[in-house]
């Protein structure tokens, strides 16, 4: 892994965030039937809200992080990395500094969600640390949340 830096997203970044996602998260598609929640997000209004932080690496942005304040946790709201950096250890870079932030704010644990038929992200999240929660439907999305200590 080159130099990186995680940072907050700036509005000009916008652009680059919303291809990161639609190339991560557009294969889902046929899968679930429908566009997955976060190609469906406003990123103008997650980057105003100080929610949205960016890998850059080599001068070039390669991951996003969505990281939303709740009341007892910190929620991992998304996390992407474009397909072409995947295997780099951006992911791995991008969580921990989730966790890292969630003990800055204060949280003792953080909680993500993803889709019941990403398997492959219950795994990796499994492997990190994170127990799942519980599993519901919100917004018509069938959900695995997971949480952990942080």
């Amino acid at each position: 892994m080159s130099q990186q830096e995680i940072r907050l997203a700036k509005p000009d970044d916008r652009p680059r965030i919303e291809a990161i996602v639609e190339a991560a998260y557009s294969p889902y598609i046929a899968h679930m039937g429908r566009p997955p929640g976060p190609m469906l997000d406003d990123y103008a209004a997650r980057i105003a809200a100080g929610q949205t932080h960016v890998l850059e690496s080599a001068d070039a942005l390669v991951g996003i992080l969505v990281l939303e304040p709740a009341e007892d946790h910190l929620l991992l709201d998304n996390v992407a990395v474009d397909p072409g950096a995947q295997g780099g250890g951006y992911g791995k870079a991008l969580m921990a500094f989730a966790e890292a932030e969630a003990r800055r704010q204060g949280y003792d644990r953080i909680q993500l969600y993803t889709h019941v038929l990403m398997v492959e992200n219950v795994a990796i999240y499994e492997r990190l640390g994170y127990r799942v929660t519980e599993r519901k439907t919100v917004a018509g999305y069938d959900r695995v949340y997971m949480e952990k200590p942080v």
